[in-house]
This record gives structure tokens, C-alpha cells and sequence, in this order.
């Protein structure tokens, strides 16, 4: 192989180790009017029109029947997606907690619209929340998904502490950790190399 097709490997293989935010979703569960209230509120957070959701399953407990309506949801892409998460992230304080950030997207749920900055109260709509899902995507997915359709390739993944440096450095969000993974952390910085208990005094409790 020739440098020149050695660099345009590494180049392409660069290039599969990017991504990029390939849509965010937002939905809100329901039937009849909350429904026709949710499909409002989609509509004047996002300038889109929002589809509705259509039960597939038979759920007698909540008198689901296939076909029934159940939710709106809308999918933003591109540039506007971007610009949407920066106008919802601060309706949480722009702060997420680590549980809420899987491999692939981050999700995260509004309880009140109004807490939106620049939205203001619509009276048809009342007061009510919905929910925001936010997908990431590696560079060459489509044919990376005509690959596993053969069983050629390993789906591609964007990891969660990819996601987790995108949203620091892109958004400066606040992460919050889980209790657990801190206090592992505090007791292995609390073991020397060799796997030895430093010595420390702890206080009885």
C-alpha cells in the first residue's frame, strides 16, 4: 500500500471516530384532549408539525387497543436541533444526572414548559411538560447499517462519556455523578499501587 492510500486510511478511520447530534425528540404520552394539547405544545416549542403515536399492543389495564392514539412526538435534525438544545437545557438548570446519559443519547423529561426561557404561558395548552431525547450518530452510519444488515459489522456506538464530554465542553453542563462511582473513587484513592490500605485513622461513628 502507497502513502498516499496509507494517509487516506487514517484519514477514514478518523473519520469513523467522529459523531455528530443526529436529532433530538420530543414527546408527550397521552389520548384525547391532553393529546390534542400536546400536539399544540410541540408545535409552538419546535415550528414543526408534530405526528401522533399509535398503539401497536393490546394493554387491557389501560384500555390500550392497536391503532389507538397515544402520543405526539416531533424530530428536529440538523442545525435546528443544536439550536434546541440550547433552548431547553435551561429549563433544567442545564444540569444532568449521570443516569439520564446511555451510549448513543441523553434523555431528560420538562415538568413545566414555561420554565423555557422566552416561551410564555398558552391557555389552550394549560400547564404541562413533555420529554426531550437526544440522539448521537458516527460519521458513516448508513453504511455501517447496511453492513450489519449482512453481519459484516459491529454496530457503531457513541459511548456515554463521549456524550458526557460533548455536553461539558459544548454546553458546559452540569453532570451529576452517582454516589456509588464517587465513593469507589474515594476508596481506591485511599488504596496504594500495590492494593495495600493506606494508613489513615478513621473516627468511630
Amino acid at each position: 500500500m502507497d502513502a498516499q492510500n496509507v494517509m487516506l486510511s487514517k484519514e477514514s478511520k478518523n473519520k469513523m471516530k467522529e459523531f455528530r447530534l443526529d436529532k433530538v425528540v420530543l414527546n408527550i404520552g397521552g389520548t384525547g384532549e391532553k393529546l390534542d394539547k400536546g400536539t399544540i405544545l410541540l408545535e409552538k416549542i419546535s415550528e414543526k408539525r408534530p405526528i401522533k403515536i399509535k398503539a401497536t399492543k393490546r394493554i387491557p389495564a389501560w384500555q390500550v387497543r392497536p391503532g389507538l392514539e397515544v402520543g405526539t412526538k416531533v424530530t428536529i435534525r440538523g442545525k435546528a436541533a443544536l439550536e434546541m438544545i440550547k433552548k431547553l437545557l435551561p429549563a433544567i438548570d442545564n444540569t444532568l444526572k449521570e443516569k439520564q446519559i446511555q451510549d448513543n443519547f441523553f434523555s431528560f423529561g420538562i415538568p413545566e414548559y414555561i420554565e423555557i426561557p422566552g416561551i410564555e404561558y398558552i391557555r389552550e395548552v394549560g400547564i404541562m411538560g413533555f420529554e426531550v431525547t437526544v440522539v448521537f450518530s458516527r460519521l458513516g452510519k448508513s453504511v455501517e447499517r447496511k453492513k450489519i444488515k449482512r453481519g459484516k459489522s459491529k454496530r457503531l456506538t457513541v459511548s456515554k462519556e463521549e456524550i458526557v464530554n460533548y455536553l461539558i465542553t459544548k454546553f458546559n453542563t452540569n453532570i451529576l455523578r452517582s454516589q456509588k462511582k464517587k465513593k469507589s473513587k474515594e476508596i481506591l484513592e485511599e488504596m496504594n499501587n500495590d492494593g495495600e490500605w493506606l494508613e489513615k485513622d478513621y473516627e468511630a461513628t
